[in-house]
Order: C-alpha cells, then structure tokens, then sequence
C-alpha cells in the first residue's frame, strides 16, 4: 500500500505542525542548566526534560488529530492504532550534542503506512533546517535535495556517530578496515550524518544498534535524494540494527558484501 498523493500533503503539513511543536519545546531547554538522567546501559545514554516533554506534545497533537493512528516513540510505550498509520517519534535524536551545546542534534518524525516509512522530517528548530522526504524526493527548508556519486571508498566520506557503538569483535575490525580505506571519516553527528548524505555532503554513513526510532525518519530522507540504507546485510533497514546509507548505489553493493558477514 502506498500513501496517495492528497495524504502525502495532508499527512506531511502534520507532520510539519509537530516538527513546530517539537522545536517550541525543545528549544527553551538548549544551551540552558537542564537536568540529566541516565537511562542506563553499558554506555552513558542520556535523555532530559526536553526529551520527554517534546515527545509528549507530540503524541497529544497525534492524539487529537488522529486517534486511530499507533505512536513508537523514544521516551514513551507504544501507542497500538486502530490503523496501519504509525508516527515513529524520537524527540532529541543526539541527545549527547543537545546537552553539551553543539546544535547536532534534531527531531525525527516518521509517518509508516503499516509496510514502511513514506514520509521523513528531521528538524533542527536552532539552526532552522528542516530536512524532508516523501515518494516525490527530498528536501531541505524547500529546496531539493540529491546525494552525489562516488564509486570509489578511497574518493568517499564516511560518517559514524561513535567508533564505541562497535561492541563485537568483528563489527569494530570490519568498519577499521573501511575506515582506513576511505578519504575521510569523522565521528559525530547522529541524524544530521545522513541528513547531510542526500544534501550530497558525505558518502557514506556506517552505524550499528539503531532503533526504529532512530532511523525511521531518515530512510525517505535518503532514499528521496536519490540515496540507499539498509542493513549491513542489504535487507529493510526501518526496524533499526546495523545501518549502512550510501549515496551511490555501487558502492553500497560494494560495502553490503563487505559488512554482511559481520552483520
């Protein structure tokens, strides 16, 4: 099933309003003394006031709107619909940089139409960047989007939010193996790495221990500027894992070959 065009407008001017939303609550919180918990876990992982109030505003705008939708979000239970319809929430996707003041950071909204994601926004409200993809392509604040081809590992940028998210063994050795191989690899950046993919910017963005939350948004970001992410083994990515996103085609098919065996 795919979402027709007059829902693509609907749902996407929603979409739009909780991204508003969103950034109306989050904003107050940045750069700001903000009390932080710790979800616990092998690893620091951090979530605030902010997180947990831009998600319940939401899940209240949804709510109102449409009921009969299901809710996955971050910071809340699952919200089962009436409807194959789901909007998949992470309110502070980067909650590392939103705490340590680096504008890294964004609010992912999703709208799955029961078999995948169709329509994607990543907003970051300080810098005013909206990035947004449905079947039609990708955007950001209007203006389209294209990723850049790139053949060659050795011609690539390749991006990871943190070289520590490799707990196995042969997960750290394969992505040092490409790492070593590639023209440039920097760290950081969470969604704003792949936002920055379909903007044409970077190559390659190779993650793992994603939840569908994490990437939900980001696939029709991607995929709409002509890019691919799917699991290292090449299979649907909206369920989270291991990640790869490509610009180019060919050398995601390259990549899949490498990463699978250690996915």
């Amino acid at each position: 099933m795919r979402l027709a065009f007059p829902q693509v407008d609907e749902f996407l001017t929603f979409a739009h309003q909780l991204a508003d939303r969103a950034g109306a609550v989050t904003l107050p919180y940045f750069r700001t003394p903000t009390p932080v918990d710790d979800k616990g876990g092998r690893r620091y992982d951090p979530v605030t006031e902010a997180d947990r109030a831009a998600e319940a505003a939401m899940r209240k705008l949804i709510q109102a709107r449409y009921p009969t939708h299901g809710v996955l979000g971050e910071e809340e239970a699952p919200r089962i619909g009436s409807e194959p319809y789901q909007w998949v929430l992470d309110p502070i996707d980067g909650t590392r940089s939103f705490i340590t003041g680096i504008p890294l950071w964004g609010t992912l909204i999703a709208l799955n139409d029961g078999q995948r994601p169709r329509i994607g926004v990543m907003d970051q409200p300080y810098t005013r960047e909206r990035f947004v993809g449905t079947p039609d392509g990708a955007w950001l604040n209007g203006r389209a989007l294209a990723v850049r081809a790139c053949t060659d590992l050795a011609s690539a940028s390749l991006m990871c939010t943190a070289f520590e998210m490799f707990d196995d063994q042969g997960q750290r050795q394969v992505f040092r193996e490409i790492a070593d191989k590639a023209r440039l690899v920097r760290f950081g950046g969470d969604c704003y790495a792949y936002c920055m993919l379909a903007m044409g910017m970077v190559d390659v963005v190779i993650e793992v221990g994603l939840k569908p939350y994490d990437v939900q948004a980001l696939i029709p970001i991607v995929e709409g500027a002509g890019g691919v992410m799917t699991t290292w083994t090449g299979a649907d990515a909206q369920h989270g894992g291991a990640i790869v996103a490509c610009g180019d085609r060919r050398l995601h098919q390259t990549l899949v070959a490498q990463l699978a065996p250690c996915a």
